[in-house]
C-alpha cells in the first residue's frame, strides 16, 4: 500500500480514492481492525478530511462492500466465443482472483457483515447473484429459461458462493482444483435436470457438442468413466 504524496483531487476523484483505499485495507484485515487514521495515511489525507467525504468508518465500509459487489458481478463478463467449459474457467480463475485478494471483504459481503440489518448488504448481494445468473443465461444463449435450468443455475451460483468461503477457512483444498471442479460442477447440474426434462437435455447435448477434447466437460466424462466400476465378467 502507497501512503501518498497529499495532492488536490475533485470531490469524486477523492471518494473513489478512498474507496478503493477502503476496498484494499477492508478486503485483507476485519474493519474493526482498520482506523480511519490508516486509511487517512494510505490516501495521502488528514483524519478531518476522509470525514468530510464519509460521515465515518461505516459509511466508507459500506462504499467498499458496495464497490466490491461491483467488481464481483462484472466477473461473469466474459466474451462469448469459444466453448462454454473454457469460458466458465476463466470466469472462475477471475472469481478466485478477486476472492484471494479480498478474502476479508468478500467474506463480509457474503456473509451480511456488520450491516446486514440494515438491507443494504442483502441487496449488494442479490444484485451480485442476479448479474451472475443473468451472464449465465446469456452464455447459454437462453433469454427464457425454464425452471429445471433456473434452478441448476441458481444452485450452482449458490455452490460457488460456499466453495469460495470454505476455502478461504484454510485453503485446504488447491485453489485450481476448486475451479476445475465448479466447472465440472455446472456440467453435473445440468447432466441431472437433463436426465429428466428434454429442454435441459438440449442444453446439454449443445455444450457437449461444442466441447473439445481436452475441455473441462470432456475432462469430467473421462474422469466419471475412469472412476465407475467395472461390470463383473
Amino acid at each position: 500500500m502507497k501512503t501518498g504524496i497529499r495532492r488536490r483531487m475533485g470531490v469524486e476523484q477523492r471518494r473513489e480514492q478512498l474507496i478503493s483505499v477502503a476496498l484494499e485495507l477492508f478486503g485483507r484485515r476485519a474493519p474493526d481492525d482498520v482506523s480511519i487514521d490508516e486509511i487517512a495515511a494510505a490516501a495521502g489525507i488528514s483524519r478531518p478530511l476522509v470525514y468530510h467525504y464519509f460521515p465515518g468508518k461505516q459509511s466508507l465500509y459500506e462504499a467498499a462492500l458496495s464497490r466490491a459487489a461491483e467488481e464481483l458481478a462484472a466477473l461473469f463478463d466474459e466474451p462469448r466465443e469459444g466453448p462454454l467449459g473454457a469460458r466458465l474457467l476463466r470466469v472462475m480463475n477471475r472469481f478466485f482472483d478477486f476472492v484471494e485478494v479480498h478474502g476479508t471483504g468478500f467474506s463480509a459481503l457474503m456473509r451480511g457483515g456488520p450491516v446486514a440489518g440494515s438491507g443494504r448488504t442483502c441487496a449488494m448481494i442479490n444484485r451480485v447473484r442476479r448479474a451472475a445468473y443473468d451472464e449465465m443465461l446469456a452464455h447459454l444463449g437462453i433469454p427464457s429459461p425454464g425452471p429445471r435450468l433456473e434452478l441448476a443455475l441458481r444452485s450452482w451460483i449458490s455452490l460457488t458462493e460456499t466453495t469460495a468461503l470454505l476455502w478461504l477457512d484454510g485453503r485446504r483444498v488447491p485453489r485450481g482444483d476448486l475451479e476445475v471442479q465448479l466447472v465440472h460442477a455446472f456440467a453435473a447440474l445440468a447432466a441431472v435436470g437433463a436426465a429428466s426434462d428434454d429442454d435441459m437435455a438440449a442444453v446439454l447435448h449443445r455444450i457437449l457438442e461444442d466441447e473439445p477434447a481436452d475441455g473441462p466437460f470432456a475432462d469430467l466424462v473421462d474422469r466419471l468413466g475412469a472412476a465407475a466400476p467395472q461390470p463383473a465378467r
